[in-house]
């Protein structure tokens, strides 16, 4: 099990199928494993903007309240019970207990909260007067008078966090060697992005169901079944999976000894405040954390202005669901490439040229998309000519392209520059500097859009469309951060190299 020769390959098998023969009964279902995870994201993450977005008297206005004070507080929490799980349960045991409840939701949700949503939730009356007493507060107001939705989108949420970022990569890296690691986790990448294309084609084809829906029946209501029946139906085949490779695969000495899990060294905990004091003690690690911030705040301020147009062009719930398929479907599809011209451009090219892309790709894509929009009126008779039928349209197509393009290279380019930079820190800051990343720049990223746009939402008791010329100024103003995040980077990075490599030369002529 210690040992970490690589196996030797062709050229052409090294960089398509880098898996030897009898290693594929344990490559195979992890493989799977993991796709199914990302199949069944992908689906309830076109699922749940379709609910809430969608539903009346909401809007997208309500994504960035729920997921500062209703997605934030819940994923601590269900880090706390996670953790005290994992205290009173085996590995096996926590695994089973931590994905059951997400199943159990979205099988009650489709057949029975949904179903009864009217006996359940607040009548629209009493949630349109309390928008109209309180206008400043009024996006609050939709996710109480839609709470199953929130729920329902709270545990979408939730479903990448805890099963593909927790449940599963703990579970690989407990039972995967280095050796194995090297070339089994970017082709699980690449598989996976295959399965984020299916469920694209998923999420369309039960949504253009509507069509063939009889009078009377609430189509809406079929997809959501048939959508939600297809993730308990993945959840239960990893399940399966889970169960299969522990009482099969581990169980033989050639794909796992337990041994080796022994010695391994415990992930390091970092909490919040600890965080900000390795992070501040360091410029190398603060450019890090300024990378991860600028990324998940940009790709937040952008997204949902996006959806907004989206909704413009698709009010109806199907409609909106099949047009998140066909954005994920085109997402699957040119990560794929991008993982390959990444590869090479990681080879070919500096740290420097192949971090800068990501946030190129931004700057270009999304800034056309916010000058669209702020300049509508000018912009509205070109878009016509140019063959679409509204101006949401062209604006909705923008805003996919963008988040096609800004998606496909985060996950090609963003990610593995990103881990690339730890490479030459000493041992003991590369562990505890990227737990403090990880907490820091995480939470920060995730709920700093978020805070962005529901603090102006408050001030401008307003919509979407009000607060465009301020978020595109934030845009530009993380935008600024981002590439002077990655320039300050590049020069520590390429010195710290350097020191390395003249190290190394040091010892060898000493020996």
């Amino acid at each position: 099990m210690s040992d970490n020769k690589q196996p030797q390959f062709s050229k052409l098998r090294a960089a398509l199928w880098p898996i030897e023969g009898w290693e594929a009964k344990k490559f195979i279902p992890m493989a799977l494993m993991m796709a199914l995870i990302l199949f069944n994201y992908s689906v309830l993450r076109g699922t749940k903007d379709a609910l809430i977005i969608t539903a009346g008297g909401s809007g997208v206005e309500v994504i960035s309240f729920l997921k500062l004070y209703v997605v934030l507080p819940m994923a601590v929490l269900m880090m706390l019970v996670y953790a005290k799980l994992s205290n009173m349960l085996g590995r096996q045991a926590l695994f089973y207990a931590t994905i059951t409840p997400f199943l159990v939701f979205f099988a009650v949700f489709a057949l029975y909260l949904y179903p009864n949503r009217e006996a359940l939730h607040p009548t629209a009356e009493l949630i349109a007067q309390l928008k109209v007493d309180y206008p400043n507060f009024k996006w609050l107001f939709p996710i109480y008078g839609y709470w199953t939705y929130s729920l329902f989108y709270v545990l979408s949420e939730m479903w990448g966090s805890v099963v593909l970022s927790l449940l599963f990569w703990q579970f690989a890296n407990q039972t995967t060697r280095v050796r194995e690691a090297k070339r089994f986790y970017a082709l699980f990448g690449f598989i996976g992005n295959l399965f984020v294309y299916f469920a694209g084609l998923t999420l369309e084809y039960f949504s253009a169901m509507r069509e063939h829906i009889p009078a009377g029946v609430d189509p809406w209501g079929v997809s959501l079944n048939y959508l939600c029946g297809a993730v308990v139906l993945c959840g239960l085949m990893i399940i399966g999976l889970y169960a299969w490779i522990n009482s099969i695969i581990l169980t033989d000495e050639r794909y796992y000894d337990a041994t080796e899990v022994k010695e391994k060294k415990k992930k390091v905990k970092v909490s919040l405040m600890e965080g900000f004091k390795h992070i501040f003690s360091s410029k190398y690690l603060g450019f890090i954390a300024l990378l991860v911030i600028c990324y998940g705040v940009t790709i937040n301020l952008i997204e949902v202005t996006w959806k907004d147009q989206l909704k413009q062009l698709n009010p109806d719930p199907n409609a909106f669901a099949g047009a998140m398929g066909s954005v994920l479907k085109w997402i699957g599809l040119v990560t794929m490439v991008f993982m390959l011209l990444g590869a090479n451009i990681l080879r070919a090219f500096s740290w420097r040229t192949a971090a800068l892309i990501t946030p190129l790709m931004f700057a270009l894509t999304g800034g056309v998309f916010f000058i669209f929009i702020m300049f509508k009126d000018v912009v509205e008779p070109w878009l016509i000519g140019f063959g679409f039928a509204s101006l949401a349209g062209g604006l909705a197509w923008l805003g996919m392209i963008q988040n096609v393009m800004s998606k496909s290279s985060k996950y090609s380019l963003f990610d593995p520059t990103k881990e690339m930079a730890y490479i030459p820190l000493d041992e003991d800051l590369k562990v505890k500097g990227k737990a403090a990343v990880d907490v820091v720049g995480g939470r920060l990223g995730k709920s700093g859009g978020a805070l962005i746009q529901s603090t102006l939402l408050i001030l401008v008791a307003g919509g979407q469309g009000d607060i465009v010329p301020f978020l595109g100024v934030m845009v530009l103003v993380m935008l600024g951060l981002w590439f002077a995040s990655v320039f300050g980077l590049a020069n520590q990075f390429d010195k710290k190299v350097a020191e390395q490599e003249k190290e190394t030369e040091s010892h060898k002529k000493a020996a």
